[in-house]
């Protein structure tokens, strides 16, 4: 299931192509309109889809294919919302605002454990596997459908001269949305890469795999999923504080904390937590990472947004984000549990530890504190007196 979770990453540098290029062409309303849809598609392919009974290894495949459906569409979502809603966030509100796009993802994740809570209290470990782990995936499906009924009304933050310029623009062109105009913003574009490199290791180490870790040590797996209701929860409503104070402090301060706490406190709290039994220091121990990481997701999508001008900020944001997070984000839980089974935690506590000392060194090379970005020069600058 890990190799599977893994393979819809692989589909994320492609869809954050697509949806990319899509966007930056024929507007952010458009793109988000269409990768939701997908999402939905595949969600509920995978509720519907009969089991191996049925189907034999063709179930496998078929999973598989959804599973690669929803890392193309989710490939496309980062980067269009990310752009879309630092474009429409008010100058000296942008942190705040854009703290939402994390916001929105971590309450999936705590739907999805409010869900798992429900069922393992209603029904039987029987039931739960012969049919009820495809009600996660129904309920997901609709809740793709409520959001495109939601997005009826968005105001698109594309001009139409933009719009226009990519309809008109001759063949070789540097037109938006375009790699061959992405290839004059080839530092912001590697500084993308560099900046989420540790921020996702960090942020699926320290949800996906403590939770794996945790079923180790705890055991019983209700007791895991409260633990990380819990911490989740906390989590999620700490973004737009943490958003907000980007607004007065800067950008720079948070991602700071993220990666000094990342590479001194990460090697102690993962070994703690794979050496503890007790519910209640788990959660003091993945509350005290989530806390760490707090300082990236936070502010990650609206600090990527800043460097890019309109014009090719979608395909530069997600595409960057896309290659970083299939390279390291998806694949981290598979390597810790990789490691973990081979009794090599360390090994992946260090792996994860230099991935966050790597984005350390971006944040503190590549950015000035309260600069003057693209965004600015389009939409007022955010630190003005």
């Amino acid at each position: 299931m890990l190799g599977i979770f893994a393979a819809g990453f692989v589909m994320r540098p492609v869809g954050s192509w697509f949806f990319g290029r899509y966007a930056d062409q024929r507007g952010r309303r458009a793109a988000l309109t269409m990768s939701v849809l997908l999402m939905a598609g595949g969600s509920l392919l995978i509720a519907v889809t009969p089991g191996i009974g049925t189907m034999g290894s063709g179930a496998t495949v078929v999973l598989f294919v959804a599973r690669l459906v929803q890392g193309f569409s989710v490939g496309g979502e980062y980067g269009t919302s990310a752009t879309y809603m630092s474009e429409m966030a008010t100058r000296n509100a942008r942190g705040f605002y854009s703290s939402f796009q994390y916001l929105t993802l971590v309450s999936g994740q705590v739907l999805a454990l409010v869900v798992q809570i429900f069922l393992q209290a209603t029904l039987s470990d029987a039931a739960l596997h012969a049919w009820g782990w495809r009600i996660p995936f129904a309920v997901g499906a609709l809740a793709a459908v409520t959001v495109l009924w939601l997005r009826r009304g968005m105001v698109e933050s594309v001009p139409e001269e933009q719009m226009e310029a990519a309809r008109t623009a001759k063949r070789g062109e540097a037109a938006p949305g375009t790699i061959r105009l992405l290839r004059q913003y080839w530092k912001p574009f590697l500084v993308v890469i560099g900046l989420t490199m540790g921020g996702t290791v960090a942020f699926y180490t320290f949800t996906s795999y403590m939770q794996i870790l945790m079923l180790g040590t705890i055991g019983d797996k209700a007791t895991v999923t409260t633990v990380n209701f819990f911490a989740l929860l906390i989590f999620m409503l700490l973004q737009p504080v943490c958003g907000a104070l980007s607004d007065r402090v800067g950008r720079k301060p948070l991602l700071l904390w993220f990666g000094i706490g990342g590479v001194l406190l990460t090697w102690p709290i993962m070994a703690a937590l794979s050496n503890t039994r007790r519910a209640g220091l788990s959660f003091l121990l993945m509350m005290a990472a989530l806390l760490i990481v707090l300082g990236y997701t936070s502010i990650n999508a609206l600090v990527k947004s800043e460097i890019f001008p309109r014009s090719v900020r979608a395909l530069g944001v997600g595409l960057g984000f896309g290659i970083a997070n299939a390279l390291f984000g998806g694949t981290a839980p598979y390597i810790g549990k990789a490691l973990h089974n081979a009794g090599r935690d360390g090994v992946f506590f260090t792996y994860v530890t230099v991935c966050i000392g790597i984005s350390l060194a971006v944040y503190v090379w590549a950015f000035r504190n309260k600069e003057t970005t693209e965004l600015d020069r389009e939409e007022g600058e955010a630190f003005a007196p």
